[in-house]
């Protein structure tokens, strides 16, 4: 298939790096070109006898080509000159420009990091925009850079719709068959979605990363959504290069693997060829597009010039083998289908080449003269937004009455009516509320729907709203997060339950490298707003280990522009779900609703029937601040600092503190623990004769450790303090549990060793 290149031999790479070697290649390869071309074709002539792909279209693909490919040469040239900061390249790969081709601007792309030809060819999508410029202000890490603002480089664009990710291996392919799930989902709701309702999602990816956990938890779900005859019009495009930095994928295990698998529909496309790969990849858009089916096209695809700048493949590739690569570069194949045909001559090919080089070069010397991140306010601007007046006027805004009383029935069942409840009531109640104001809104997991959660917490939720708002999904916390970015992602506002918080883990990555990485990498012109809600902490009897008795909050606390709210009582709990359902829809934020599932039912405080722990449901209007505590008494001999579980049992020894020492003391619930208010902590600890913290998370990296910090820095480290904290162990079963979890006894003996001089 491929012309011969001339003297292909170890003696050519002398004093040559890879980069110059392909770069030579080309050149010397069009010189050397000896064939007959045929006449010129017309611009809209088949380029080759055969060929599903035009003349027009084949030049527009060939240059996309190469300006990835000149890309590639100048961040591997001005890397060592410190004007390009990143050297992953495309080369081999430019096939992907046919996808961009025979797909739309409007339909949502999630790719991977060798896209430089699919992105050069979406570019052609809209007037007025420059592929080579937006690429160099991102190699250069400019703050220009209309992609990621500098923070790194992305491919990505807002116009284009093509989503910036700095992907951990695979990750990204949840979010895009969520995507997918949602475009279709978003058009049966009646929801007016930013995109036609016939786009499909392109979600592209290497062939050793088809092997990871992440990739086969979407390609699963995706034919389980096929399995019911559920739309997912998700194109997954594995790039196959045959290898994984320097692992090997097995031959042919790629085709084996998804020829055959029940769900994914299986085009393969030789991504090597522009005149012949073009009708296969045509035939995999349009079958997408048409059945709205998850479909797999299996591109072919070589990788020259290794993996990256660093990647010296001469120490571990023998010669034959790279010169084999060499000699399947696709520039190759492309230029002389270009000769072949008629189509441009040998001078006019090496033109266009030198003049690509020479634009790419001119941008990338322009981009270093633009301004870099310059201050740590520059570089979080977009991580975290909070406007606070805007989210306290959504969390109190009360203006659909109608929608409230269809939801609970009539004036005399409306919640703010009815007796004081305890707490899962009032989650419940406030979740009928939120869905009554957010028609957009959707609730998703595993048994939320008929059975109303393990815990009745979303009982009824789907009879007042149907099956397309309120639903089961499968059992995949992984997929369960990435489709709540997909809705996001439509413009819905998604509400997923992960069951208990053990099982947040196993898809930690979903919230920490995809759903709150958004807006940083896009410099906020992209949002996943969302409300996770997570059952979870300790002291549940009767039904316990570390699955259901999670304590570990180190998890949520480190992941860059996370909310976590954690209420230990009803009305709390209503209040704080409207600030964080209006923080997800005014700022787009990320958030989690932490449930303490032992205070679910939770009635009495200091004694049996005392139904000390009920609350009244809290009138629409009302809502609580994000950061905002809540203090119980005035006391300064002693202050208390906890949250969830900890709260009323810190009431509890709080009583029996007073009694035993005659101390006026002070407890104080965090509500949120991320992030933590380090300047409420130290206004409540203000004259504090004594402090103890009181966290039911484990001793390391708990929330306990941020209140110390807090308090310490606000230089109150002086004053006598006492942690009250769990252990750093697993939780066993049973009575064992509460062997490692702090409880109220420890509390008053933490209290007695403060009352010692």
């Amino acid at each position: 298939m491929f012309a011969t290149i001339p003297n292909p031999i170890p003696a050519r790479m002398k004093g040559l790096n890879r980069a110059e070697i392909c770069d030579v290649n080309f050149s010397e390869f069009v010189k050397a070109w000896d064939g007959r071309p045929d006449a010129r074709p017309a611009p809209d002539e088949a380029i080759l006898d055969g060929s599903a792909l035009d003349a027009r279209g084949f030049r527009e693909l060939f240059e996309s080509q190469l300006i990835s490919r000149h890309l590639d040469l100048m961040a591997r040239v001005l890397r060592v000159q410190n004007k390009v900061f990143y050297t992953i390249g495309s080369s081999g790969h430019e096939g992907n420009a046919m996808v961009a081709r025979l797909t739309r601007h409007t339909d949502p792309a999630f790719l991977h990091y060798r896209s430089g030809g699919f992105m050069a060819e979406r570019f052609r999508k809209l007037p007025g925009m420059d592929p080579v410029m937006d690429s160099a202000l991102s190699f250069a890490a400019s703050a220009e850079d209309p992609a990621s603002g500098g923070r790194h480089k992305v491919w990505g664009s807002k116009p284009l719709w093509v989503l910036p990710q700095t992907s951990t291996i695979a990750s990204h392919l949840p979010k895009a068959l969520g995507t997918a799930i949602a475009i279709e989902a978003g058009r049966r709701l009646g929801h007016t979605l930013p995109i036609p309702g016939d786009s499909i999602a392109i979600c592209s990816f290497g062939d050793a990363s088809a092997n990871h956990a992440t990739a086969q938890t979407a390609f699963n779900a995706a034919a389980w959504t096929a399995y019911q005859k559920l739309p997912a019009p998700v194109l997954f495009v594995c790039e196959d290069n045959g290898i994984g930095i320097s692992v090997k994928t097995p031959t042919g295990w790629i085709g084996n693997r998804f020829r055959s698998m029940d769900g994914l529909d299986y085009f393969y496309a030789d991504g090597l060829d522009l005149a012949s790969g073009y009708a296969d990849v045509q035939r995999a858009v349009e079958h997408c597009r048409r059945t709205r089916r998850p479909t797999f096209l299996h591109l072919r695809t070589t990788r020259v010039m290794g993996h990256a700048g660093t990647d010296f493949e001469i120490e571990w590739r023998s010669i034959e083998e790279l010169c084999a690569v060499e000699a399947s570069d696709p520039l190759l194949r492309s230029a002389a289908i270009a000769l072949e045909s008629g189509l441009m001559s040998r001078d006019e090919i090496l033109e266009l080449y030198e003049s690509m080089r020479q634009r790419c070069f001119a941008a990338a010397e322009d981009a270093d003269r633009r301004p870099r991140l310059q201050s740590l306010d520059a570089v979080v601007a977009p991580l975290a937004p909070y406007t606070a007046d805007a989210v306290d006027a959504e969390a109190r805004r009360a203006d659909y009455p109608e929608r409230r009383l269809a939801a609970f029935g009539s004036e005399e069942k409306l919640p703010e009516r009815q007796p004081p409840k305890h707490l899962a009531i009032q989650i419940n109640q406030a979740l009928h509320d939120l869905f009554a104001k957010y028609p957009e809104a959707l609730l998703f997991g595993e048994d939320v729907a008929q059975k109303g959660g393990v815990y009745t917490v979303t009982k009824g939720l789907q009879k007042a709203f149907g099956a397309r708002r309120v639903f089961n999904t499968l059992l995949d916390e992984t997929m369960i997060l990435g489709m709540a970015q997909g809705f996001a992602n439509v413009g819905l506002l998604p509400v997923p339950e992960i069951q208990y918080l053990a099982y947040f883990h196993n898809a930690c990555d979903q919230i920490r490298g995809e759903a709150c990485s958004l807006q940083f990498f896009s410099n906020d012109q992209y949002r996943n707003p969302m409300v996770v809600r997570i059952a979870g902490l300790g002291y549940q009897r009767g039904f316990g280990g570390h699955f259901h008795n999670d304590n570990s909050i180190t998890a949520l606390r480190d992941i860059p522009g996370l909310v976590v709210g954690c209420p230990s009582r009803g009305d709390d709990a209503a209040t704080m779900l409207r600030t964080l359902m209006a923080l997800a829809k005014v700022d787009g934020r990320v958030c989690v609703f932490l449930e303490p599932i032992a205070l679910y039912m939770a009635k009495d405080l200091h004694e049996p029937g005392d139904g000390g722990w009920l609350t009244t449901y809290p009138a629409p209007g009302e809502a609580m601040a994000l950061g905002e505590g809540r203090a119980y008494g005035e006391g300064n001999d002693l202050v208390v600092f906890t949250y969830g579980n900890g709260v009323p049992m810190s009431l509890r020894a709080a009583r029996a503190i007073e009694a035993k020492h005659g101390w006026n003391v002070k407890v104080v619930d965090l509500r949120w623990l991320v992030p933590l208010n380090d300047a409420y902590i130290a206004e409540q600890a203000r004259g504090a004769k004594r402090v103890i913290v009181v966290d039911e998370g484990r001793r390391s990296a708990g929330v306990g450790e941020g209140v110390i910090t807090a308090l310490s820095e606000a230089g109150f480290g002086a004053v006598p303090l006492q942690r009250v904290v769990g252990a750093d162990t697993y939780t066993p079963l049973a009575g064992a549990a509460f062997l490692v979890i702090p409880g109220e006894e420890d509390i008053v003996a933490a209290a007695e060793r403060l009352s010692r001089p």
